[in-house]
C-alpha cells in the first residue's frame, strides 16, 4: 500500500460522519422544542401572547378577553377569520408607555401555495394597546389576528 492512499476515502468518510450528525441535531432540536414560555400576563407581551394563543385555537371568546371593547374600528362592518394553521407568530419588540404600548410581531405563514409560491411569507405587524382600569387591553390588533367578539358592527 502506498502512503497516503486512504487519506481521501477516511476525509470522506469523516465528512459524511460530520454531516449525519449536523443533521440529527438538527432533528432533535426541531423535535424537541416545546411551546413558549408564557410570559406574565399583566404585561403588554403577555397581552399578546394570550389572545394570539387564543385566536389561533379558534377560542374568540377567549381572544375577546384581551380586547378594548369597541376600540377598533375595523371591526365596523368586518366579521371575523379564523387564520389559517399554519401560522407563526413571533414577538419583535416592545414600545411601553404609561398608559400605552405598542407590540411588533412576525407573522409567518408556512407552506403559502401557488404555482410559484415560496415556501414561507412573513410580515412585521403591530398591536396597539391601553391601560384601562389598571390592565392592559389590546385596542388595534393586526387584520391577519384581528378578532371582532359579537358581531360588533356599524353601519
Amino acid at each position: 500500500m502506498v502512503k497516503g492512499e486512504g487519506r481521501p476515502a477516511r476525509a470522506l468518510v469523516l465528512l459524511l460522519v460530520v454531516i449525519a450528525a449536523l443533521v440529527l441535531v438538527s432533528l432533535v432540536v426541531v423535535l424537541t422544542r416545546g411551546t413558549p414560555k408564557p410570559l406574565d400576563a399583566s404585561t403588554p407581551e403577555g397581552v399578546v401572547q394570550g389572545y394570539v394563543t387564543a385566536v389561533i385555537g379558534g377560542d374568540e371568546a377567549a381572544a375577546a378577553a384581551f380586547l378594548d371593547p369597541g376600540q377598533d374600528a375595523r371591526c365596523k362592518g368586518f366579521e371575523s377569520v379564523a387564520p389559517e394553521r399554519n401560522i407563526r407568530v413571533a414577538l419583535v419588540s416592545t414600545t411601553q408607555r404609561e398608559t400605552t404600548a405598542d407590540v411588533v410581531v412576525s407573522i409567518s405563514y408556512t407552506n403559502v401555495g401557488g404555482p410559484f409560491g415560496s415556501p414561507e411569507y412573513a410580515s412585521e405587524e403591530s398591536f396597539d394597546l391601553s391601560r384601562t382600569g389598571g390592565r392592559w387591553l389590546i385596542s388595534s390588533a393586526p387584520w391577519p389576528l384581528l378578532v371582532c367578539p359579537d358581531g360588533e358592527t356599524a353601519p
